[in-house]
């Protein structure tokens, strides 16, 4: 298993240090592990013991027995009350996480925020009224915003999982999957395979509009031409594919920044429309990564961006036998975000939490690969490009190791 590592100026010590620690973080990617969650029963909880947060103002629960607090803010429950099998895998992956840590450096204080920014603010407030030094989590923008204003008059950190850009900002790291990054890699290794003339084809949602802006601009950093770029909603899909297959050999890609969900109408779309990836080159992104694509047939040939997969499974293998069920696919953020924690607080002392610590531009190894934060809060990931052929996704172009190099 790969260490958790930082490493250049200050950095080299740390990773010394960090192997020594064995953090047991491999190189990862972009599976679908969606299965069901069973619940560890109270006494399966290592190093500290739990108490049912149902409520606000309830006793968290406490994992380890370390010096240092860090708050995981988490929806355990949605908002209706019902428990929430995302909270409660991230809850799993983040105790996984101090247990393979080995050291006894941190106390997580775990909170339930309801899946509701009131109840983030409530417990934010509270786990930094007790103490804590970190706030790892929430999950949702307005949840992340909450907690973000309440750490900054705090002068602590947050490491947050919002998919959301605008979230991110000083003092607010976002360790998720954003779709800048996906969008930066795939038009970058287009580019590089000389592709100067694209078409884009694009959701009217709120996830189209930031992958369309991330588009724009990789695309003029790179010297592209976009013929068109055409918006669709379902009722209007098939028009826009008939439009950006009337281009012809005027375009030599297409990028398409859709959700695994509308795939198949959107592979139906370009079917009717003559297009396929061996006409012109499909791109996309990782939410690709899902067996519902990788089988549809106008996609075969296509490339995408996604974190390897080898050390997704391999964390996803350990959660299997230890807590009997598969990971939700974001549970590799809380475990990344804990092994981090506990890294950086037997190395670094007071400062182990701020800034110059957190965007060190080496950056750090999880199990999701590379990854650093940037000044603003956005993240940088080293992610693959991926082939579909076959109904499988075979990388073309492997995830980078480090950041040497980059800028």
């Amino acid at each position: 298993m790969r260490a958790l590592f930082r490493a250049g100026g200050p950095a080299a010590a740390l990773m010394k240090s960090f192997c020594a620690l064995s953090f047991a973080l491999s190189l990862t990617a972009c599976g679908s592990s969606n299965g069901p969650f069973v619940r560890p029963p109270a006494d399966s909880i290592a190093g500290g013991q739990k108490n049912n947060p149902s409520a606000a103002g309830a006793p968290a629960e406490h994992i380890g027995s370390g010096p240092v607090k860090v708050a995981l803010v988490l929806p355990l429950t949605q908002a209706s009350g019902a428990p929430s099998v995302v909270g409660a895998s991230l809850r799993n992956a983040a105790e996984m996480a101090l247990t393979e840590a080995g050291s006894n450096d941190l106390t997580l204080i775990v909170k339930d925020d309801h899946s509701t920014p009131d109840g983030a603010r409530i417990a934010a407030q509270e786990a930094l009224a007790e103490g804590a030094d970190l706030i790892i989590g929430p999950l949702f923008a307005p949840s992340v915003r909450e907690v973000g204003r309440l750490a900054h008059g705090a002068d602590k950190s947050v490491i947050a999982f919002s998919t959301d850009a605008s979230t991110g900002g000083k003092g607010v790291y976002l360790l998720s999957f954003l779709v800048e990054s996906y969008v930066n890699r795939i038009i970058d290794f287009a580019a590089s395979k000389g592709k100067k003339s694209m078409a884009a084809l694009i959701p009217e949602n709120d996830y189209g509009r930031v992958a369309e802006a991330a588009f724009q601009q990789a695309a003029a950093r790179d010297n592209i031409r976009v013929m068109t770029i055409e918006h669709y909603q379902p009722q209007t899909l098939a028009a826009g594919a008939q439009k950006i297959a009337a281009l012809g050999d005027q375009i030599d890609a297409l990028f398409i920044p859709e959700q695994a969900d509308a795939m198949p109408a959107v592979s139906t779309a370009l079917t009717t429309a003559g297009l396929s990836a061996k006409k012109v080159q499909i791109l996309g992104t990782g939410l690709w990564n899902d067996a519902r694509v990788l089988k549809l047939p106008a996609l075969q040939g296509a490339w995408f961006s996604a974190p390897e997969n080898g050390g997704y499974n391999a964390f996803s293998a350990r959660y299997h036998a230890k807590y009997g069920s598969d990971p939700t696919r974001i549970a590799t953020l809380s475990y990344d975000a804990v092994s981090l924690a506990a890294a950086l607080a037997h190395t670094q002392g007071s400062q182990r939490y701020s800034e110059n610590v957190l965007t060190n531009r080496s950056g750090f190894n999880g199990a999701d690969g590379v990854f650093r934060f940037l000044p603003d809060g956005a993240n940088e990931r080293g992610l693959s490009v991926l082939e579909i052929n076959d109904g499988i996704a075979t990388p073309i172009s492997p995830a980078p190791h480090s950041f040497a190099g980059a800028s």
